[in-house]
């Protein structure tokens, strides 16, 4: 079975379907739909992020080899994230019939995220009232 890797610090996006009709429902053409200058859509999968060298390595000699581990300064985006970016900025992939958008980090304007742990606040709660019961 294949899948797809996302490398460094970017983003698979599915574009969101639907976006050659305006607001009050027209059909655009490929070239109106072309010239907007942003795009959104779901991430689907993220990079590791951005590779990063330890703050202790740069006390030590250049030449002394290091421990092997990479690390990274991690993506801000997260699977489920809805992502608004530049559509310039991204480029488009096909992975088995399907197609994706895979974008830089710097590109992303903004991130739609549901709230988090909504379900088990009012959990919280009503335990809560029980107890005092």
């Amino acid at each position: 079975m294949k899948r797809l890797v996302v490398v460094g610090d970017r983003v698979l996006i599915q574009p969101r379907e639907g976006e050659e009709r305006s607001n009050v429902g027209l059909y655009l053409p490929p070239t109106a739909v072309d010239n907007q200058a942003v795009q959104g859509g779901e991430v689907l999968a993220v990079g590791p992020g951005t590779p990063i060298s330890a703050p202790a390595d740069l006390d030590e000699e250049p030449w002394k080899i290091a421990s092997g581990e990479a690390r990274y300064m991690p993506v801000q985006a997260e699977v489920g994230d809805y992502a608004i970016f530049f559509r310039k900025a991204s480029v488009e992939i096909s992975f088995e019939g399907e197609k994706y958008l895979v974008v830089p980090q710097a590109a992303i304007l903004a991130l739609v995220r549901g709230q988090e742990g909504e379900d088990d606040d009012d959990d919280d709660e009503e335990e809560e009232e029980e107890e005092e019961e």
